[in-house]
């Protein structure tokens, strides 16, 4: 991986962003982060199986990714009508946010867009309201991510 390709470390200023969630509504990561600390997951593909697998565990564990301190974004370069289809197949209440035009260009800002494929990495991305990244996690092609840290590292950050 070179430089420019490299993913976000920790410590690092991450890039605001603005996109369409599953309703059509704008969200931008600087509106979310004067109010809560906000995890931004990047995910490959609406309908596959690894990343509706991993969906499911944010949804069937909300409480672990929504509170008065936290708020998740998922984010893929999927169209924003992919990904309300599954959004309402799947019960996902939380934002889906589409990465689709120009295609990548928040994934790619977070070094986490794979550009043979098109699709982002499953890369997972804590910034804290300050806009820097508190805690990182990138998994390659086929790789499920494990959550199970990120609790112990919202709550240092909440301190």
């Amino acid at each position: 991986m070179t430089a420019a390709t490299r993913p976000l470390a920790v410590g690092d200023l991450a890039p605001d962003f603005t996109l369409r969630d599953q309703n059509g509504a704008d969200v931008s990561l600087s509106a979310l982060t004067a109010e809560k600390n906000v995890v931004v997951v990047f995910y490959p593909w609406a309908f596959s199986g690894i990343c509706t697998g991993e969906l499911d565990e944010i949804r069937d564990h909300l409480e672990r990714f929504v509170s008065d301190d936290l708020q998740v974004v998922c984010v893929s370069c999927d169209a924003v009508f992919s990904i309300r289809a599954w959004a309402d197949i799947q019960g996902y209440f939380f934002p889906l946010l589409s990465d689709a035009w120009p295609h990548g260009a928040v994934a790619r800002a977070y070094g986490v867009l794979n550009e043979g494929s098109g699709a982002a990495q499953r890369g997972t991305f804590l910034v804290g309201r300050d806009g820097r990244i508190a805690w990182t996690l990138v998994n390659g092609p086929g790789e499920p991510r494990d959550f199970s840290d990120l609790p112990s590292e919202v709550a240092a950050l909440v301190g």
